[in-house]
């Protein structure tokens, strides 16, 4: 960012040459604020309940990203020229899914686990094994990426090379989810060949099963589309359109995320324990069964 940035105020300089080019809105931001806060506190709950410890590790994990990130815009709407404010809210944002995308690579192995373990590729917790070093990777070039950009920030100097880190980092997670989209695409068209055989036995009735697995599609599809438009954004730089476009923003990054943690946190993967539960005392899923010692 520029200097004159800096010694900036609204009553100074004109809103055009601020950061965003816009005021933030106080009202949409302390609406992600509060709503990311209760769900982190809502999986929290879950986390306690249920013994999902890495699901809820890494939901609440993202959660805390989103709250600190809005918080930052929240500081942008009061001082529009406040370089602190922007920079937190880039860094914690961007980063922030890479922790629900590794929520999701858990659910799919219990998915697995739950529903039939012969129809995937991978073992259940294969999928987490493979995504979520990608997802790591993926923090570490984002991280660095921002780190980097914040520094050249402070000291008046041009960001782009940060910048293009953390393109790199947003773009491999990318590549990495639609690897994963395809091998979870791919498992549920194989489970629904086989639906009469195994998933009809399911403690849980196939219009609850399906409901969770459409959940959690959603949240699959929602992070995937912000992570393409994260990706094109920074690709413009800190100058392009897309940054300087809240509403956008708004719709694409506040509400693609929102949808996606809300959906995990009412398609929670306990939902299937509590199938698995109920399977033991029924002695209804007899092929689950005899997959599960296999």
């Amino acid at each position: 960012m520029a200097d004159e940035y800096v010694v900036c105020t609204l009553s100074t300089c004109p809103l055009e040459e601020s950061i965003f080019s816009y005021q933030p809105s106080l009202a949409a931001n302390a609406s992600f604020l509060a709503l990311f806060a209760l769900t982190g506190l809502l999986h929290t709950i879950q986390g306690i309940l249920s013994r999902k410890r890495a699901f809820w590790i890494a939901a609440v994990l993202g959660c805390i990203a989103e709250v600190i990130g809005y918080a930052g815009r929240i500081i942008s709407h009061y001082n529009p020229f406040s370089e602190n404010g922007f920079l937190i809210q880039i860094c914690c944002l961007t980063i922030a899914p890479a922790f629900f995308s590794a929520a999701i690579y858990f659910t799919l192995g219990d998915i697995v686990t739950a529903v039939s373990l012969r129809s995937s590729r991978v073992k259940p917790r294969g999928y987490a094994a493979i995504f979520i070093p990608c997802d790591v990777m993926s923090l570490i070039l984002q991280g660095t990426g921002g780190g980097m950009a914040s520094v050249s920030s402070q000291n008046g100097e041009d960001p782009a090379t940060g910048t293009n880190i953390m393109v790199a980092g947003l773009s491999f997670q990318v590549a990495s989810m639609t690897l994963f989209i395809l091998l979870a695409l791919e498992y549920i068209l194989r489970v629904r060949r086989i639906e009469g055989k195994e998933v009809s036995r399911l403690p849980v009735s196939k219009n609850k099963l399906w409901l969770f697995v459409g959940l959690f599609s959603l949240a699959v599809i929602c992070i995937f589309i912000r992570c393409i438009y994260r990706v094109i954004e920074l690709s413009e730089g800190w100058d392009g359109d897309l940054i300087r476009n809240e509403r956008i923003f708004i719709v694409l990054e506040g509400v693609m995320v929102l949808l996606a943690v809300y959906a995990l946190h009412i398609g929670h993967p306990a939902f299937l324990d509590r199938g698995k539960a109920a399977a033991t005392t029924t002695e209804t899923s007899p092929t689950i069964a005899e997959e599960a010692k296999r």
